[in-house]
């Protein structure tokens, strides 16, 4: 059981889909009279916000183009944690075509949390509140997700991504030289599902049916007068295929034996 190699890349695609909620933001700062002085796209990048804060600390000049640079976003997967309250039953199984048509057999997903962290980074208030306010009014408290979970056999989802809180972080301290950073974290709870691997379902088709046809109801006592079988033709049909049956019918009340073969095409 374990062993079977199989990678949907749903982590992977989870993690994209919630980076690109945040990649098209913009801040501006306008003029005395109104008008736009400059329009600024927020940088985000993948990383830990440790990092981003050392980079900030150790360069003091910003404006520099080594420098990182402000107000900046980062963000990053904090955890993964099984979801009991979405369970479902575990042999369960549903059938779906991949993109060949062929039909599929695959069991039920299961429930998982991953958790992300959004850090904000800015140097000037209005600069954070800016951003904060682009993003807060879409997640009420959850923002559905719409991902391609399984590409193999169409498998989308709308995975829910809940705010669960913000913090604020104001580092002021310290002498002239040193740049203020203000960094707010806000976050959240993407409500995902991992699948197993898929499986071909024709293995287990049913490919002949076999009736017994009794002289009486007490099948125990009677005796066995008929046998009818029908099977598909050809035998390797699939579902979805243009086939038709061979049906036959054996007598076995006696030494005669009768047996017909018919082929319907439907």
């Amino acid at each position: 059981m374990l062993g079977t190699y199989f990678y949907h890349e749903i982590i992977r695609k989870t993690i994209i889909g919630f980076g690109t909620l945040f990649n098209d933001i913009y801040i501006r700062h306008q003029n005395k009279d109104g008008s736009i002085a400059d329009e600024t796209k927020v940088g985000l990048s993948y990383g830990p916000t440790q990092k981003f804060i050392a980079k900030i600390q150790q360069q003091s000049d910003l404006n520099k183009s080594i420098a990182i640079t402000l107000p900046r976003m980062s963000f990053e997967m904090s955890g993964i944690q099984y979801d009991p309250s979405r369970k479902t039953s575990v042999t369960k199984t549903f059938k779906t075509n991949d993109a060949n048509d062929n039909i599929q057999k695959v069991y039920m997903p299961v429930p998982y949390n991953i958790s992300f962290e959004l850090s904000i980074y800015a140097k000037l208030s209005d600069d954070a509140l800016q951003i904060i306010e682009q993003i807060l009014p879409y997640f009420q408290p959850s923002f559905n997700l719409t991902i391609d979970l399984v590409d193999s056999i169409g498998e989308k989802k709308d995975v829910p991504v809940v705010m669960d809180n913000i913090e604020l972080q104001d580092d002021y301290e310290g002498d002239f030289s040193t740049r203020r950073a203000l960094i707010y974290t806000l976050r959240f709870t993407a409500k995902t599902y991992i699948f197993g691997p898929i499986s071909d379902s024709t293995e287990g088709l049913i490919r002949k049916v076999q009736v017994d046809i009794y002289t009486d109801t007490d099948t125990k006592n009677a005796k066995r007068e008929m046998r009818y079988t029908a099977t598909p033709d050809p035998i390797t049909a699939n579902p979805g295929d243009n086939y038709g049956f061979d049906e036959d019918w054996e007598f076995l009340g006696d030494s005669k034996s009768y047996s017909p073969t018919q082929q319907l095409d439907i």
